[in-house]
């Protein structure tokens, strides 16, 4: 009896900025698969500007790609390893016998987090000793601010030995045309699911730039994702005592800004680090209202303690980035060879770096090598893997890494 020699793992991208939907998913899906040979893809990526009509892009995909298998969502920016850009739709496809690809997707996610992911899952096959490692992509709408409970219910339905990334779909700072994408549909409300079955483990890595100034702090009084108290007292009070000092040397009288866009862009150099561990995840402060309370881009959980952290420069954001690829590769199994990969990046980092953005995207490639990958900007992102900060980021750059 003989076995079949067994065919690398081919991951190919392309990009469009065409003004039609349907076109500009038609182009980024050819100029994608026409660098491949394979006869069928296993599984296609698709991140698609907000400008654009997602089901539209979709079946211009689907016009090139036939019924392979879709996952994604709607991004704030696009890139792949030849350029990053914005207004954009970014398309991979893998090509593999080393992988088993099972999708999914669910609705309904504000009202029952749990529940959706279990209806999500419920369908997939248990897995193949002839592919015994288990990963998962999730993509999810999560204006809600449901993304931490969803990171825990993929934990609770999934086991603690599955290795999971992804990231919440974004619409360029509109926060009102969020999607995920299954197949040729586009979903709001909703979670996208690929479960990944393979001979050898992905790599995924997660980083952020930021270090405390603060000291521990407890939120006493929050709603969903808004503080309203931090140690009992007014949370914009609290956060302008522990930065007065460090603003001030970057010229700025915390009891002087007034404005939205002010406001706004302060609140983006200091933000929110949960203890975890040893380690933070992030939580972006996006809004102050009127009565002093401070609007968060995830759920903030009553009781939890917390740091507020600064990120020193914009060269902390590029090395962080640089930080995750290296925790991607080093979490694979020795001397694995990759194919591609896919990169979850905060809308917050981007506004951060701004053209830099570029810089960082760079440094991510010097480590994982000549290899193609896709990526977008995100309203938060997810990491669990053992021995890292697991759950759902903000202002964090998550790699995943797939094999050859």
């Amino acid at each position: 009896m003989t076995t079949a020699a067994r065919t690398k793992t081919t991951f190919c991208t392309g990009l469009s900025a065409n003004d039609n939907s349907f076109q500009a998913g038609k182009f980024a899906a050819y100029r994608a698969l026409s660098k491949s040979d394979a006869k069928q893809a296993q599984l296609g990526i698709v991140f698609a500007s907000s400008r654009y009509k997602y089901e539209e892009v979709l079946l211009g995909v689907r016009s090139v790609a036939g019924d392979t298998p879709i996952i994604g969502c709607s991004s704030a920016s696009e890139f792949t390893e030849d350029r990053v850009t914005k207004n954009s739709v970014a398309c991979a496809f893998i090509s593999t016998d080393s992988f088993k690809f099972y999708t999914a997707m669910a609705r309904r996610l504000s009202a029952d987090p749990a529940m959706a992911f279990r209806q999500a899952v419920a369908a997939m096959p248990a897995k193949d000793s002839d592919f015994p490692q288990r990963s998962a992509i999730i993509l999810v709408d999560t204006v809600a601010g449901t993304g931490e409970a969803v990171s825990r219910a993929a934990v609770n339905a999934l086991g603690p030995d599955v290795t999971i990334a992804g990231g919440a779909a974004a619409d360029n700072l509109a926060f009102n045309n969020c999607s995920v994408f299954h197949n040729s549909k586009a979903y709001s409300d909703s979670l996208s699911l690929c479960i990944l079955d393979s001979k050898v483990p992905v790599g995924v890595g997660v980083q952020h730039g930021h270090i405390p100034i603060s000291p521990p702090l407890t939120l006493t009084k929050t709603q969903g994702n808004v503080v309203y108290e931090i140690d009992n007292l007014p949370a914009w009070e609290v956060w302008k005592e522990y930065t007065r000092h460090k603003a001030y040397f970057k010229n700025i009288d915390v009891d002087e800004i007034e404005s939205k866009a002010e406001i706004g862009a302060f609140l983006l150099q200091y933000e929110a680090g949960l203890l975890a561990g040893e380690n933070y995840k992030i939580r972006a402060p996006l809004a102050l209202n009127s009565d002093g309370s401070i609007n968060f881009a995830a759920a903030m959980e009553q009781g939890s303690v917390f740091r507020i952290m600064e990120s020193p420069s914009k060269e902390w954001q590029i090395q962080s980035a640089k930080a995750s690829a290296i925790a991607a590769v080093n979490s694979a199994d020795p001397g694995t060879k990759f194919a591609g990969a896919i990169v979850f990046d905060c809308i917050c980092r981007n506004l951060i770096l701004d053209h830099e953005f570029k810089s960082a995207v760079m440094e991510i490639k010097q480590v994982i090598g000549d290899i193609p990958l896709i990526g977008l900007a995100t309203y938060g992102e997810i990491a669990v893997t053992p021995g890292q900060q697991s759950g759902f980021h903000n202002t964090s750059t998550v790699v995943l890494l797939i094999p050859e």
